[in-house]
């Protein structure tokens, strides 16, 4: 019997392709691995609610969202760091004095703290996903917040980073930033849930594409960079795949030899 793996796979420019559709030969795939007897998870820097359509396709249950923020393992959360309540106060009131729009974002929902705005639209449309933030201004109160979004032009974001030092600000699209809490990323998502499985160095897989990525190629020890992920992406992982819209994650795996 083939000994147990576990396989964490980043979704946008991984999974989907810049269509934001999963290639048929990686959805076989991933049935392939799970039928083998290996653990299937996802990384990402999404919200769990913006990928339970493709959780639910590939009957994936094992996930370490918001950058590693929010992580579950076989539908039972066992790690979570929410942002600082009183930073991200003191942040909301100075984003609305600048006329910087923010969304609240948990484990369930988004909400913004204007009723609308361009930037919001043009960004969150981009994900084409199904949802969109609705008006809540006080979506901060009495929850534990796991991302906000910042919304204002690029370089307009330093101001921020010069003043809270609990957040980490990552520019994700031309006029949106995400905040998160300062040092969180996916490696130590990913490090609670390998814990918890109990499954050696040796055996973990990663593939990813993004700067959001880097730090799980680097700590993971069978990384797979996408054929499409920058230089620095590539120079950073074991294995460097075919682009995820030519069987990406087919190729990769085969590479790897899970498949």
């Amino acid at each position: 019997m083939t000994e147990q793996s576990v396989i964490f796979f980043d979704i946008d420019g991984t999974l989907l392709d810049h269509n934001k559709e999963l290639p048929a030969t990686a959805k076989e795939a991933i049935f392939q691995l799970k039928e083998n007897g290996h653990v299937v998870a996802i990384a990402t820097g999404r919200a769990p609610f913006m990928y339970a359509d493709l959780r639910e396709e590939l009957g994936i249950h094992s996930y370490v969202s918001y950058n590693g923020q929010y992580v579950v393992l076989e539908g039972e959360v066992i790690y979570t760091n929410p942002l600082n309540k009183s930073s991200l106060l003191n942040f909301t009131e100075k984003a609305l004095h600048n006329n910087h729009p923010v969304v609240y974002m948990d484990h369930e929902d988004m909400r913004a703290n204007v009723p609308e705005h361009p930037y919001i639209n043009e960004s969150i449309a981009s994900l084409k996903i199904n949802q969109f933030p609705t008006h809540d201004p006080y979506y901060y109160q009495d929850r534990a917040l796991y991302q906000t979004l910042l919304f204002c032009a690029e370089g307009e974001e330093k101001q921020y980073e010069r003043e809270f030092k609990d957040f980490d600000f990552v520019r994700w699209h031309p006029v949106s930033v995400d905040v998160v809490p300062k040092g969180g990323s996916k490696a130590i998502g990913i490090k609670k849930m390998v814990e918890k499985l109990g499954i050696p160095r040796d055996r973990q897989y990663a593939f990813g594409d993004g700067l959001n990525d880097l730090e799980m190629l680097s700590s993971i020890e069978n990384s797979v960079a996408m054929g499409n992920a920058e230089e620095v992406i590539k120079l950073a992982a074991k294995y460097v795949t075919h682009p995820v819209d030519d069987d990406g994650i087919y190729h990769g795996l085969k590479m790897a030899g899970l498949l």
